[in-house]
């Protein structure tokens, strides 16, 4: 598993780590029962605070990807993915629904979020 975190991103670090690895479950590259690095490990890995990976680590048993046994380590749990993509297509479009309503009150036009929303989908 390689993560790559971007320092420069709006998404926090947490949240990056989190996306990476839901999404390496979600495409079988993490399989039920696969360990995920220790806390300490990836945390030295990635050059972040510890407690940082600790949130990543919650966040994913929080929403049923992973489980987490006190001494042994976080470990991969069976998921439904096509349950789980439609969570997360609801989660995701919820965010989005706060981000465009945020931006037009700032007077932010449709046009101005969609060509923002093309720029990231192709960055």
């Amino acid at each position: 598993m390689q993560i790559i975190i971007q320092h420069n991103s709006m998404v926090p670090i947490y949240e990056q780590i989190t996306n990476k690895i839901k999404a390496e479950i979600l495409a079988g590259q993490l399989a039920e029962g696969m360990a995920l690095p220790s806390v300490r490990q990836l945390a030295k890995d990635l050059k972040i605070s510890a407690l940082t990976v600790k949130k990543a680590y919650d966040l994913l048993e929080e929403e049923g990807f992973t489980q987490t046994v006190h001494g042994k380590g976080s470990f991969v749990l069976a998921v439904n993915a096509d349950t789980k993509k439609e969570d997360l297509l609801f989660k995701t479009q919820e965010e989005l629904e706060i981000i465009i309503k945020k931006a037009q009150q700032a007077g932010i036009t449709n046009q101005e979020i969609t060509e923002m929303i093309q720029l990231i989908l192709e960055g």
